[in-house]
């Protein structure tokens, strides 16, 4: 087993990318051990955490959404929570209330799940609007206001919410004001079939239901995460870069099966993945092609199809791809 990397023995003059790169590296071998091949989804979940956002999981059941989350949690060292979403969930489930307590005649806060580092809100499109609305506001502004006492959540807090692409009965779709919110839709497949085979072997070698779950794995110093989200903050993009962005954004507000397209906060995000996946591959600084590996986790929930385009079979993944190969690269 790999020995854990001692943030303090790397160059300092190397440190503007390889921390980054190192934690993707050292999280795709140790989530590996756990969850058989779904790396592209593994990286993204990584980027997500390591840019400061959030992100929305789609898959159908059974393709290890739920355990992924975890097993990276327990990569980073993060504290976990996880929430089941249920159609009668109340804000006060999620953010916590205020209960009176009868042996000192005064009312305490009892915190909710989302005081911690790392939510899971599994089936999140199970929950009533407005306790959607309430977890999205603590996403968004990262504090919890109760009675007038605002009360701030970790730097490092980071929901992953999950749903379910192909069940809707009892569910309330996200709206798109908040499905912007979130930095990634991450899309989970089946598993290819030497992956499925692994999976059955490893399940098969567990003596516990839970095996899969309490595998050993290394966890990532602090001051390493610390290190990586400065490195992709500090990213250079060139002046090309930006105008190559910002044609891909605005071209999809006017592509003809598009009803709404990418906000400016989403050109924002798509600038801040990019970035990570610069940081990903070592480099300091953005060119298209990382932008173009952006583009369909940071655009696929923020564009909103014309009726008469869905009828027809199209999907915002195709638009965005479309959308990419439209636009002229920079010179």
């Amino acid at each position: 087993m790999a020995e854990p990397l001692d943030v303090q023995q790397i160059d300092r003059s190397e440190r503007a990318v390889q921390t980054a790169a190192e934690i993707f590296a050292r999280g795709q071998e140790q989530i590996g051990r756990v969850i058989a091949g779904q790396q592209e989804a593994v990286a993204q979940a990584l980027l997500t955490m390591l840019c400061g956002g959030h992100a929305l999981i789609e898959g159908v059941p059974g393709v290890a959404k739920t355990l992924a989350v975890k097993t990276l949690a327990r990569f980073l060292g993060l504290d976990f929570r996880r929430v089941q979403a249920t159609p009668d969930m109340m804000p006060a489930d999620i953010l916590g209330t205020n209960v009176f307590s009868q042996k000192t005649g005064e009312f305490s806060f009892h915190k909710g799940p989302v005081f911690t580092q790392f939510l899971l809100a599994d089936e999140i499109n199970r929950m009533p609007p407005r306790t959607q609305a309430a977890l999205l506001e603590s996403m968004e502004e990262r504090q919890v206001t109760a009675d007038g006492e605002r009360m701030v959540l970790d730097d490092y807090f980071t929901v992953f919410a999950t749903q379910n692409p192909v069940e809707f009965e009892g569910t309330y779709p996200l709206p798109e004001a908040q499905l912007d919110r979130f930095l990634l839709k991450i899309k989970v497949d089946y598993p290819a079939l030497e992956d499925e085979r692994t999976v059955l072997e490893r399940h098969h070698a567990s003596h516990t239901s839970h095996g899969l779950s309490d595998m050993e794995i290394e966890t990532v110093p602090f001051e390493m995460l610390q290190a990586a989200r400065q490195e992709i903050r500090a990213v250079r993009v060139e002046p090309a870069m930006f105008d190559y962005l910002l044609a891909l954004v605005r071209r999809t507000r006017e592509w003809p099966s598009v009803a709404l397209g990418a906000s400016p906060r989403a050109a924002a995000s798509l600038l801040l993945v990019a970035k990570g996946y610069a940081a990903r591959e070592g480099r300091d600084f953005v060119i298209p092609d990382d932008v173009k590996e952006a583009a369909l986790p940071a655009l696929r929930h923020r564009l909103v199809l014309r009726p008469e385009a869905e009828l027809e079979g199209f999907d915002t993944d195709r638009v965005v791809r479309d959308v990419l190969a439209a636009t002229p690269l920079p010179k």
